[in-house]
């Protein structure tokens, strides 16, 4: 293989890495927008827990406060029944503290209830609040992971970039300038394998005296189709 389309070969193989490596890093961001979602998402559970909790605690005073009050006139009726002196008043004394003790009975059945609801609430605060706090230490090990794996793309980058140039001013002018050309047209990729009398890149099938040409490697050929420079894999030759 002429050493052209041997430096040409490397020179795509870093282009490649460095393409890939940028968007790795393009996609870093994304990556982290997702990990401070979910994050959110476990926070915005414990603080609806702790919402749902308050909001029953407040029923629960105003029940209280309520059966406060009744329980303050049932009393004022056990006081008054004792005080009455015909039996019309008796009687209509007995139906207001009934109805009274009605009203007690259901409230206290509803303050028995919020207290279970408590227990339940406080029990989702719990383990909403543990989730946050292993969601925020997965979040932090994952957000450390990408900030490390952006540090060595970066790096990679730049050991590439120095490696290209120096690979670059090797190359005649000429096939510096076809290879640059051609990546511009073809989304970075310039050079391909040709393979059973194909382009791997287009998958055109090649004319089979370019074909046998293609597979010298003694000078650099085109792919008549998407122009690519081609090169033969030699390793592939004991199948022909």
């Amino acid at each position: 293989m002429i050493l052209d389309l041997e430096r040409l070969i490397d020179l795509q193989q870093l282009d490649t890495a460095v393409a890939e490596a940028k968007d790795s890093l393009k996609a870093i961001p994304k990556q982290n927008e997702i990990l401070d979602f979910r994050l959110d998402e476990r926070q915005g559970d414990f603080f609806t827990a702790k919402a749902n909790l308050a909001g029953q605690r407040e029923k629960h005073r105003v029940v209280e406060k309520e059966l406060a009050q009744i329980q303050g006139r049932l009393d004022k009726f056990k006081d008054q029944l004792m005080q009455v002196k015909t039996n019309k008043e008796y009687h209509a004394m007995q139906a207001e503290i009934s109805v009274a003790e009605v009203a007690v009975a259901k409230l206290e059945d509803q303050i028995l209830q919020y207290l279970l609801e408590s227990d339940d609430l406080t029990e989702i605060i719990r383990s909403a609040e543990q989730a946050v706090d292993t969601e925020r230490k997965s979040v932090t090990s994952a957000k450390l992971e990408l900030e490390q794996q952006t540090q060595k793309l970066g790096k990679q980058i730049e050991t590439h970039a120095t490696k290209r140039e120096s690979l670059a001013k090797d190359l005649p002018v000429d096939v510096i300038t076809m290879f640059e050309t051609v990546a511009k047209n073809r989304k970075g990729l310039a050079v391909a394998e040709a393979k059973d009398g194909r382009c791997t890149s287009c998958q055109v099938r090649l004319r089979p005296q370019l074909f046998n040409a293609i597979r010298l490697n003694e000078t650099l050929i085109q792919c008549e189709s998407c122009q690519r420079i081609l090169f033969y894999q030699m390793k592939d030759a004991a199948a022909f």
